[in-house]
């Protein structure tokens, strides 16, 4: 079994200096509006799965927005670490830097999410024709509120920017690509009355609307400064309901080539979340159901007064590809902690075949207390227990 150090003991090696450094970088001079701008890129990267990010890190122009827009955390967590796995299929993690999106700022972003507007509505808002750029579709006034929201519902939630720098034989740095996530809804919800009940509706044609609001955005990009002649992929994300405890999914992706304002075609990306243990997941899926549930059983009878266990697993291509566990226990000492992460250790080793990436989180309601985890292709997981 491989092991962490504890909290108490990685804090003093960074102290003595004995831990691991990583201080030979790379310079880049990035060339923005005709500025120089030094960057630093690390050398060191986690894995080929993450991109390697310059420093100084530059903030997106909207931070802060994915909070606000979308519906759970699971569903803000998957949709930006989605959008990366994305990003992978145009540009190599071996080739490009990632840099959070610098063209889409705050407002930008907030008019585009705004509904279309009617002459009428334009009139008493004071607006212009020019600010008339939401990507939602108007809503008429005939008919009743549930009718007018069940033909216009709102279709895009939140707009993501990510952008792929390219070090170039001068040592230059410039946008290689930009990347670009539309999270949709599949559950519409809105209001009667102002400070009325929140009724919601399901959404069937998600993704074709999607589509359509893709090809609009793209056309938008390409009259921005920066953006005429670079490659551009765009990806729909369909985000769950707000009670959900499962993430979305992306569900297809576009790659757009320099200088084209055109879609020409759509790739489907089969991916999707289930919850363990879950009569929908057993439907789909018997033999990992019946895997997890021996799991779960495994546990009760070591410790039978524990909270419940919860998986959360992505398929990829209809194979369980990850796998997030999460056991909330009450422990009454250290000693137990320790002794139910090493059973819940050789369980993970017994149970789970090796090619799903494995991650079991132990909490109880003082805080976490173990976390294992284990990558795809390797036999022992990584064990930290929390001091």
């Amino acid at each position: 079994m491989k092991k962490w150090l504890p909290v108490f003991a990685a804090v003093l090696l960074l102290i003595t200096g004995c831990a691991p450094k990583f201080e030979t970088e790379n310079k880049v001079v990035q060339n923005k509006n005709n500025k120089k701008e030094t960057a630093i890129i690390p050398n060191y990267q986690v894995s080929d799965q993450y991109y390697r990010t310059i420093i100084p890190f530059k903030p997106s122009k909207a931070r802060g927005r994915i909070v606000n827009n979308l519906n759970t955390r699971y569903d803000i967590q998957e949709f930006e670490t989605g959008l990366m796995r994305v990003a992978q299929k145009s540009f190599s993690t071996d080739t490009y830097l990632f840099q959070e999106g610098q063209y889409l700022d705050k407002d930008t972003i907030d008019a585009w999410l705004n509904r279309k507007y009617t002459k009428s509505q334009l009139k008493e808002k004071k607006l212009s024709a020019s600010e008339n750029v939401g990507l939602n579709p108007v809503i008429n006034e005939k008919g009743s509120i549930e009718e007018q929201n069940k033909k216009s519902p709102i279709y895009l939630a939140h707009i993501l920017e990510h952008d792929y720098l390219i070090k170039t034989k001068k040592g230059t740095g410039k946008l290689g690509g930009v990347v670009i996530g539309l999270a949709l809804n599949t559950v519409h919800y809105y209001q009667k009355e102002q400070y009325g009940a929140v009724y919601q509706q399901d959404i069937k044609n998600t993704e074709s609307e999607g589509k359509k609001i893709a090809q609009e955005v793209i056309k938008r990009l390409r009259n921005m400064n920066g953006l005429k002649d670079v490659p551009i992929t765009i990806a729909l994300f369909e985000q769950k309901s707000k009670d959900s405890v499962v993430p979305g999914n992306f569900v297809s992706y576009a790659e757009v080539g320099a200088g084209s304002s055109t879609i020409d075609n759509w790739k489907k990306i089969k991916e999707k979340y289930y919850l363990f243990p879950d009569d929908s997941t057993t439907k789909a899926y018997r033999d990992d159901a019946n895997m997890f549930e021996k799991f779960k059983q495994d546990i009760e009878e070591y410790f039978p007064n524990y909270n419940g266990v919860i998986g959360r697993g992505l398929y990829k291509d209809k194979q369980l590809s990850q796998l997030s566990i999460e056991i909330p226990i009450q422990f009454y000492g250290q000693g137990e902690v320790i002794g139910f992460t090493q059973y819940i250790t050789g369980l993970v080793i017994n149970t789970f075949p090796d090619y799903i990436a494995l991650e079991v989180s132990v909490t109880s309601v003082n805080g976490p207390k173990a976390l294992i985890v284990r990558n795809p292709g390797e036999k022992e997981p990584e064990v930290h227990i929390y001091q």
